[in-house]
């Protein structure tokens, strides 16, 4: 049995943002806000919410249970000391929180992610049989030699 963790990241969450697309709606207000501080515009990509979504699903599949504030600091990035003027050296600021809970919340209306309490989110039996179907699609859509040894 393949599973997300035999399938390499980027075409898995480009495979799983495909069959996210559908399920789940892109907020209005998502076109307007940045991801974090560090960033100047809102984000470019046309599928953006579904591939956020599909990003978020793979990794509290891989690491849940995990909380809001621990997925905010793994979207963030450096802010300040970029320039050649900075006095103080850059620093590390967290991702949009509202953006990972409306995601989380949307693919818990979906039933992929259930809410543990006090410990953060974690995936469903129907969430793992969803993300183990994507990465046997995956699996069998590479054309790689390296991979066969697993078939």
């Amino acid at each position: 049995m393949v599973t997300l963790y035999d399938v390499p990241a980027e075409e898995f969450i480009d495979e799983l943002a495909d069959r996210l697309a559908d399920r789940i709606e892109e907020p209005e207000w998502v076109e307007y806000t940045k991801t974090s501080q560090d960033r100047e515009l809102p984000p470019q990509q046309e599928d953006f919410w579904a591939t956020r979504s599909a990003s978020l699903l793979r990794k509290v599949a891989i690491n849940g249970p995990i909380g809001v504030e621990r997925l905010a600091t793994e979207y963030g990035g450096t802010k300040g000391g970029s320039n050649r003027y900075a006095v103080a050296p850059a620093s590390h600021v967290s991702g949009s929180k509202k953006i990972i809970r409306e995601a989380l919340s949307q693919l818990e209306d979906e039933d992929l992610l259930t809410t543990g309490q006090g410990e953060g989110r974690r995936t469903t039996a129907d969430g793992e049989a969803f993300l183990d179907e994507v990465a046997q699609d995956v699996f069998e859509s590479l054309d790689r030699p390296e991979l066969e040894r697993y078939a």
